[in-house]
């Protein structure tokens, strides 16, 4: 049976299935949002339990907590769960991150521990890091010259 452009896209619309953008956005938005309240939470905890602490030692600290977090719960099975529901609103935060990093590093264990857990564990992480790492370098060497003047 030979179709043309229109008649494959009339049933490529029939085929795909309805998105429901409207409920997606509110439950990434939601979801991400109570993300971040938990780690400010964290935060405001910390101030208080570590009063000796600055604001710099406070924050990494608090980044350190989410990151574990976010292991953890990738490792119990939780935070895939969470991610079917609050998709974008679990990737961004830095707990997001931790997922990236940790559920390749399950996927892949049972190929032994340098072949799997660690060839595998940034694969879908280290683009990330790489490209961060150079937008760093650049900025850096960028504010370096303008300081200069």
């Amino acid at each position: 049976m030979q179709m043309d452009k229109k008649e494959y896209g009339e049933l490529v619309k029939e085929t795909t299935p309805k998105t429901k953008e409207g409920k997606t956005i509110l439950c990434a938005f939601a979801i991400g949002g109570l993300i971040c309240m938990i780690g400010q939470a964290f935060s405001d905890l910390l101030k208080v339990l570590l009063p000796a602490f600055d604001d710099k030692k406070i924050g990494a600290l608090t980044g350190v907590v989410m990151i574990f977090l976010g292991s953890l719960l990738t490792g119990l099975g939780v935070y895939d769960k969470i991610g079917y529901y609050a998709g974008a609103g679990s990737v961004l935060p830095i707990t997001g991150f931790a997922n990236s990093v940790v559920s390749p590093a399950i996927e892949y264990n049972k190929e032994g521990i340098v072949f799997g857990l660690m060839a595998k564990m940034f694969s879908i992480a280290g683009p990330v890091i790489v490209s961060g790492v150079c937008a760093s370098v650049v900025i850096g060497v960028v504010y370096y010259i303008i300081g200069l003047f």
